[in-house]
């Protein structure tokens, strides 16, 4: 299995948004907590951790017990602590709020007590019995990791079959750097690793390299937890030309490769989702100059979340509301501006009205495809952007389940985690049943 990255990355450059805790903050949070008896804060939690019980567990002094509280539900609780969309889940949910008051950084506490378990070296898990099943999973990202940790605690043996090089999925190469580094994400996925008895074999595309077929006549189950595909594009001219990325290129560009954008001077990010936003703060904080976010609809309709942007804008960030490329213009076969047509309040373009700005880097966030191809199967449930699954992750199909974002329609990296855990005890029940 390769896990190396290379030591000098463009991500480097980024400091934590939400720095740690030092013991003394830890406590004095842990000690606000309300402890809430029919706390609103883990029903908002996809993986429902018992948040109370390990803040509880902090202000006691009890960082072994509390870390443990958060892998039994979330054995990615680590960097769910980072990359978790507190502001609208848990930390949206805790009661200050009803009371005008700050609500608990649970976050923060998080990344506390699973930093501590790290560092420590604890070890809270072991396999189970050997049951003499075994269960082919397909990428090595969240889903996955989740699905396989819990499926070894059941005894069964797992294989991953990852067609990079590198485990973590999202969390390596998807994550904005100033929430997580790649580094940490392949240490977290060698830790969950570390449990022992699964296999991971990096470099192997399934439907390439072995087919889904012998994947069936080998394993008893299967679980998907692939991703999703390349970035779409808009269609418009100039889409060619040099300096024209899609986002999720761009992101792994600055994660996995020394700074390759010198001299850039203006960049536009096409789209108002959070992937937009995370472009608009990487060009940010890398320096890349003047920032301008173009987007078709109004501040009021974005889709990324407010407090993301809000950020962005403290960084320097501006918007073009209410327009869209139409063409992209260029000198010498590299980007040089947009060509932007005027959208009404509806979305809907004004005749006669369109602009021109200067870019000579654009990012495209407009979303990314789907890779159904692999799973058009008898009995396998679909629609055009995502495999059908029931609450276990069941497909339709006989010993093949799903999870993350193929399955969700693209979601957080908690909901994929819950999703590979809930997988592997319907997997669990299937192989024992049979």
């Amino acid at each position: 299995m390769a896990t190396k990255l290379p030591e000098t990355r463009a991500e480097s450059v980024f400091k934590d948004f939400k720095p740690a805790y030092d013991t003394a903050h830890a406590l004095a949070e842990a000690n606000r907590c309300l402890y809430c008896l029919d706390a609103p804060c883990i029903g908002a939690c996809p993986t429902s951790i018992n948040i109370p019980e390990f803040i509880r567990k902090i202000a006691t002094g009890n960082l072994r017990g509390s870390a443990r509280t958060i892998f039994e539900s979330n054995i990615l609780g680590m960097s769910c602590a980072r990359v978790c969309p507190v502001e609208v889940l848990c930390v949206g949910e805790c009661v200050y709020n009803r009371m005008d008051q700050p609500p608990i950084q649970i976050g923060k506490l998080q990344r506390y007590a699973t930093d501590m378990a790290y560092d420590e070296g604890w070890e809270f898990f072991e396999a189970g019995p050997d049951t003499g099943k075994k269960v082919a999973l397909i990428g090595a990202g969240p889903a996955s990791l989740s699905c396989a940790h819990r499926l070894r605690r059941y005894g069964h043996a797992c294989t991953i079959f990852e067609k990079r090089d590198v485990v973590g999925g999202l969390n390596t190469f998807g994550v904005a750097p100033y929430k997580m580094k790649a580094d940490r994400a392949v240490t977290e996925a060698e830790w969950v690793l570390g449990i022992g008895g699964i296999e991971v074999k990096t470099g192997v595309e399934i439907g390439v390299d072995v087919s889904f077929s012998t994947l069936e006549h080998d394993y008893d189950a299967i679980f998907v937890g692939i991703g999703l595909g390349p970035d779409k594009h808009l269609g418009v001219p100039g889409e060619d030309l040099e300096g024209v990325y899609g986002a999720v290129d761009f992101i792994e560009a600055i994660k996995l490769e020394p700074a390759a954008f010198d001299g850039v001077k203006s960049v536009a990010v096409i789209g108002g989702g959070n992937t937009a936003v995370d472009c608009v703060r990487e060009a940010l904080g890398l320096g890349l100059g003047a920032v301008t976010m173009v987007y078709r609809g109004t501040e009021a309709v974005m889709p990324g979340y407010a407090h993301e942007w809000k950020a962005a804008k403290v960084d320097g960030a501006h918007a073009l509301w209410q327009r869209s490329p139409i063409a992209y213009e260029g000198e010498n076969g590299r980007v040089s501006g947009l060509r932007l047509q005027v959208f009404d309040e509806h979305k809907q373009p004004v005749a006669g009205q369109e602009e021109r700005i200067d870019a000579d880097l654009v990012l495209v966030a407009v979303g990314q495809s789907r890779l159904l191809d692999l799973l058009k199967l008898d009995g396998v449930n679909m629609d055009h952007r995502r495999i059908l699954t029931d609450a276990g992750g069941f497909t339709g199909r006989p010993g093949v389940y799903a999870g993350g974002d193929l399955a969700n329609g693209a979601k957080e990296v908690v909901n994929a985690v819950a999703e590979g855990r809930d997988a592997a005890v319907a997997i669990h029940a299937y192989l024992t049943e049979a």
